[in-house]
This record gives structure tokens, C-alpha cells and sequence, in this order.
């Protein structure tokens, strides 16, 4: 404990210098005629090529063997510091593009909902209770702030949800048609990789026209992968735009295409980087023609588990394949 005054200046001093430095009784020996601690090793600690500590071992004496040793756990403790700074990146990079998803669930949606619970309020109470409950169930589960992984019930679970509450918008103008098979609902996936792609088929297939359109969604088993399909009949875009979209990863300025360059650029980016390149989007397109967006994921992988669900499962009228 005697040491730990002066250990703060030494280290600084390996800081500003960068290396290596075995360091002497003038400069290490605390003045306790008792004390054995008479010269010191200090290794920097780097990460990323950047010092950003110091390693201090104190000994009687300064040997060879003593600096290799240090040396040796310099560089272990810097590979740890550059593990953590790596998870921390990573952290940092998901909470980003989780923003950006979450900003694509825009006031305008949220304001036509409550309006359309609103518009039944006297006439069917029941129904706008049950409106309601699917409203907060759904914010609820689009605002989490917890886990990077959660599982295609879930997610189907808010896709229900959300699209119940379009449905009560547009009435007999919107057709639903949602299917997963029992087999796939418990497979990890990223959180909000299937969400947005159904908003985009509504906002961006069917609202601002004036005559009926259908969404389907559909999730089966295929051995060690689950094949989920996005399609709707509306307004199609042009493949070009859609490439720049993809190329582009989902940021807004770079994808030109709005909250759905977001969401169908950020869902492409975030598959690529959990499953590889292989598992990125393939999307079927043309103006005029309709969307129909395909993607595919591993029924295992390592490192991708969901946390348990925050609450019971309340589908909303989603039909189970057999």
C-alpha cells in the first residue's frame, strides 16, 4: 500500500512515453528500511495502438525473467481491454441502428391509431379496449431497452399487433394474411429484423392509395433454417433504388428512400453481420408490381439467444401452418 502513492506519477510517465521502462531504487524505493520493494518493471497498455494504461510490477530486484513475465501480462491485459472496447463498439453500433428503427415508428402512425381506438370508444368499447392493449403491447415491445436477440414469437406477436391496429384504420380496404409454422416461433433472431419490413409493405405499399390492398407474412421450417416472406401488392419501387438502399446500410441520408431506406437497409446490414453475407435480403421488386422481401436465418447459432419474453403470448390473429 506504501507504493501507491507514487504508482499514479510512474505510470503517467510510461504514458507519456510509451514504452518499456525499468525503473530504479532512486525512483521506486519508498524510504521503509523494511520494506523489500526496491525496483519496479512499468509496460504500457495498449489498445488499438493507443497507450491508455500502465502496467506497474514491483520486486526486490529487476530481473530479465521478471520483464518477460510482465511483458507477457502487459499484452494478455491489453488483449482484454481491446475485447472489451470491441463489445463496447458493438454495443454502441446496435443501440444506433436500433434508434434508427425506432425513429421509422413515426408520430403519424401512432396519432392514426389512437384515432381509429378513439373513433369506437362509444360504439364498441370492448374492441377499443382490446385496440388499446395491443397499442401499448406494441410500443412496449418496439421501445425495449434490453437484448440484441429475441424470438420470431415475439416478433410475430407485435407484426400481429400492429397490423390489427392498421387494420382498424383501413377497415376491409387492408387484407392480412400473417402464418408462421409452430415449429420456428422459438428461433432467436435479431430484435426488429422482421417488424419493419411489414410497416414498410403498409407505408410504403398501400398508404396514400385509395383501393384495397393485401399484406402476407409468412414464416416455415426448411431443416435448420426459418424462411420468413414480406409481401404486399401495392405500389412496387424501382430495383435501382432499392440497390442504392441496400448498398447504402439504412442510413437515412445515404439510402435516399426515406424511413424505408432505414428500415429494409438496417435489416439487411444487421443479418449480414449476425449470419454472414449469405443471410442477407432478397427482395423482389418493380413500380407497380407490388414488394415481396425474403430472408432466412439459422434455427442455431452461437452467441444468438433471446431473453425470455416480457409478456404472456397475445397474438394477434395469426395463423399457425400445419
Amino acid at each position: 500500500k506504501h507504493h501507491g502513492a507514487g504508482a499514479a506519477e510512474l505510470a503517467a510517465e510510461v504514458l507519456a512515453g510509451g514504452g518499456s521502462a525499468v525503473l530504479k531504487a532512486d525512483r521506486v524505493w519508498c524510504g521503509d528500511l523494511g520494506c523489500e520493494l526496491r525496483e519496479a518493471v512499468a509496460v504500457p497498455l495498449v489498445v488499438e495502438d493507443r497507450v491508455e494504461g500502465a502496467l506497474l510490477v514491483y520486486a526486490p530486484g529487476v530481473s530479465a525473467g521478471l520483464v518477460r513475465a510482465a511483458g507477457e501480462v502487459a499484452r494478455w491485459t491489453s488483449g482484454q481491454l481491446e475485447l472489451a472496447e470491441s463489445h463496447r463498439s458493438r454495443t454502441r453500433l446496435v443501440e444506433a441502428e436500433l434508434r434508427a428503427l425506432r425513429a421509422q415508428i413515426s408520430p403519424h402512425f401512432s396519432c392514426n391509431a389512437l384515432t381509429a381506438i378513439a373513433s369506437l370508444v362509444r360504439t364498441d368499447p370492448q374492441r377499443a379496449r382490446e385496440l388499446l392493449l395491443d397499442f401499448a403491447d406494441f410500443t412496449r415491445y418496439s421501445f425495449r431497452r434490453h437484448g440484441e436477440f429475441t424470438t420470431l414469437a415475439e416478433e410475430f406477436r407485435s407484426i400481429g399487433q400492429y397490423l390489427v391496429l392498421e387494420q382498424a384504420r383501413f377497415g376491409d380496404r387492408l387484407c392480412i394474411d400473417v402464418q408462421a409454422a409452430v415449429e420456428v416461433l422459438p428461433v432467436a433472431v435479431p430484435f426488429l429484423c422482421v417488424q419493419p419490413l411489414v410497416e414498410n409493405a403498409v407505408r410504403h405499399g398501400f398508404e396514400g392509395s385509395t383501393g384495397p390492398g393485401r399484406i402476407t407474412v409468412l414464416a416455415w421450417d426448411v431443416g435448420a433454417e426459418a424462411h420468413i416472406t414480406v409481401e404486399d401488392d401495392g405500389a412496387g419501387m424501382d430495383p435501382e433504388k432499392l440497390r442504392r438502399i441496400l448498398v447504402a446500410g439504412g442510413t437515412p441520408a445515404a439510402g435516399g428512400g426515406g424511413s424505408g431506406g432505414v428500415g429494409l437497409g438496417n435489416v439487411d446490414a444487421r443479418l449480414r453481420r449476425v449470419y454472414g453475407d449469405a443471410y442477407g435480403l432478397v427482395v423482389e421488386t418493380a413500380p407497380g408490381a407490388g414488394t415481396k422481401v425474403r430472408l432466412r436465418v439459422p434455427k442455431y447459432r452461437a452467441g444468438v439467444t433471446a431473453p425470455p419474453a416480457e409478456n404472456p403470448m397475445r397474438v394477434a390473429n395469426p395463423t399457425l401452418l400445419e
